[in-house]
């Protein structure tokens, strides 16, 4: 009979000091910041035997109730400047995108989606998709979901 993996929710502090030394080296090799894990396991000073004990184990919890990302739709016209006008919206607004996926233009025009977290917005996702919209070149600017 397989056993089935089982997770717990726990509070960083209350964890023994090798398994918050374990998160902190996998998050110097995904940032790469450490080149390989003997380089990461020697800058957080735990042994490679540790780190690979736990290493597939221990994974960061990302807060999702903090996080709102939004996948939003575009219709840009075939012009040079537009897509670069509607990043520097996103920019200015605070917003942080993830994703952009273009298509090739057809017709005079290009389809865009671009994923973006926007918890950091100051006002809200409606101020963003307004302005987008009043951007000269946009024909359609909508949310996909999120």
């Amino acid at each position: 009979m397989e056993s089935k993996t089982q997770f717990y929710l726990v509070a960083a502090d209350s964890l023994p000091e090798i398994f918050l030394k374990v998160a902190e080296a996998n998050r110097l090799l995904r940032a790469g910041e450490a080149s390989t894990a003997a380089d990461a396991v020697k800058r957080v000073g735990i042994s490679r035997s540790a780190f690979y004990k736990y290493h597939d184990s221990i994974l960061p919890f990302t807060d999702m109730r903090r996080e709102q990302i939004i996948t939003f739709y575009a219709l840009l016209k075939d012009r040079s400047g537009v897509l670069s006008n509607v990043l520097l919206a996103f920019a200015s607004s605070g917003a942080n995108i993830l994703t952009i996926n273009q298509s090739i233009p057809t017709n005079g025009c290009a389809a865009v989606t671009i994923s973006a977290e926007i918890s950091e917005v100051p006002g809200s996702a409606e101020e963003l998709i307004t302005s987008v919209r009043e951007l000269e070149g946009v024909v359609t600017f909508e949310v996909l979901g999120g």
